[in-house]
């Protein structure tokens, strides 16, 4: 019990210094006043991915980077501009790694083509095991 006590107090102020003291971006956690752009924002957000927690998208990460991100993609749908300019502009900032998405390229083609592969030979393997056992009984 103690080193538990001693731990937590030892991680403490790292916890601490780790918590973001700036406050979040204007339009982070607020929705946009005309229902159409919120739902246009909400559905390029979902197909974002949080460069901080790479398993979320921005529209589902706590991280601060992730509010800066949904702040900005608000900001510039308010501003007029389609999802698609805004997703093109992330991509060359961030590269392709920040869309669920990826294009197929010479660089994301392994991507697409892996769980083809694994289906074939996984058929393969399916039929020769079905084989073994028509001939086994």
């Amino acid at each position: 019990m103690r080193f538990f006590v001693a731990f937590a107090l030892t991680m403490a102020p790292v916890m601490a210094a780790a918590q973001s003291g700036v406050p979040p971006a204007a339009l982070s956690d607020t929705q946009l006043p005309d229902p159409a752009a919120e739902a246009r924002a909400t559905a390029l957000m979902q197909t974002l991915r949080c460069l901080v927690c790479q398993g979320q998208s921005i529209a589902d990460s706590d991280a601060d980077m992730a509010g800066d991100m949904r702040a900005l993609v608000r900001r510039r749908i308010a501003a007029g501009e389609r999802p698609e300019d805004i997703r093109a502009w992330l991509v060359q900032r961030y590269g392709d790694w920040v869309t669920y998405d990826p294009p197929l390229n010479a660089v994301t083609w392994p991507l697409w083509a892996l769980p083809v592969l694994l289906l074939v030979i996984g058929a393969f393997v399916a039929r020769g095991s079905f084989r073994r056992r028509g001939r086994g009984a």
